[in-house]
């Protein structure tokens, strides 16, 4: 399509499931893509040839998340690749983990853990890439479902609630340099994580009915309104969630 042509963008936990997908389509879409990855480089390797083999550009940028430093680390990363622009156009903050816990098994430890990478690392990889978002340039927060009670996971829950704040009030603060900040939470999605429970009959059935539509969603179900929210079409959107979950409200109603 090349809506993106001439745009670059950065795509934390690029290398594998809804990441590789947004990654996979911005590229498509005409853009230079960074692919982040935390650990996997071989992923984030396998994702940039994948991209390039299809006609696209990126390269891959490693920096573990949820530590200390670690937005620093990740830019500093991005500024040493060879093909790196001096600005950066789309920043895609999709990297996270669950912790499958309710509150009375969720600890202090796995609370600041689960913050750290989900909160934290977007909170300050944003801090420390506004110097380099260029002037109208797009920030996608992949998040969760806040209107949705989770308690298995109640610490990430948390934590994606704050992003989805902090992208209210960041589109407030950076409106004036025509940035759009907003968020999109996935419902239940294919993907390689998933793969395990998901093998499971009942475990699928189950997964499929909380969707209005029937079925789990697709990695590029999700990538596609990222995609949306980081093209010029989205110029008047911002300081919205978008929910990428196959009507999984309606079905709960």
């Amino acid at each position: 399509m090349g809506v993106l042509k001439g745009k670059t963008a950065l795509v934390t936990g690029g290398s594998r499931g809804i990441g590789r997908a947004v990654a996979q389509r911005l590229a498509r879409d005409g853009a230079l893509v960074a692919v982040h990855y935390g650990r996997n480089e071989a992923a984030a390797k396998e994702t940039v040839a994948g991209i390039e083999a299809a006609g696209g550009r990126a390269f891959a940028v490693g920096a573990e998340l949820g530590v200390p430093g670690d937005a620093e680390a990740l830019w500093a990363a991005y500024e040493a690749a060879p093909l790196a622009t001096e600005g950066v156009d789309i920043l895609v903050n999709n990297a996270g983990a669950a912790a499958f816990a309710g509150i009375a098994e969720t600890d202090e430890e796995t609370y600041d853990r689960v913050h750290a990478l989900n909160a934290k690392a977007p909170f300050f990889v944003i801090k420390h890439g506004l110097a380099r978002l260029r002037d109208g340039g797009r920030i996608v927060n992949v998040t969760g479902t806040p209107d949705i009670a989770l308690p298995a996971i109640l610490a990430t829950i948390t934590a994606k609630g704050a992003v989805n704040a902090l992208t209210v009030s960041l589109a407030a603060e950076l409106a004036p340099r025509g940035i759009t900040v907003n968020s999109v939470g996935p419902g239940i999605t294919e993907t390689d994580l998933n793969a395990a429970w998901l093998a499971d009959p009942g475990a699928r059935a189950h997964a499929s009915s909380r969707s209005v539509f029937g079925r789990v969603g697709a990695v590029e179900e999700v990538a596609d309104v990222v995609a949306f929210l980081a093209s010029p079409d989205s110029r008047w959107v911002t300081g919205q969630h978008l929910s990428a979950t196959g009507g999984l409200q309606l079905a709960l109603l």
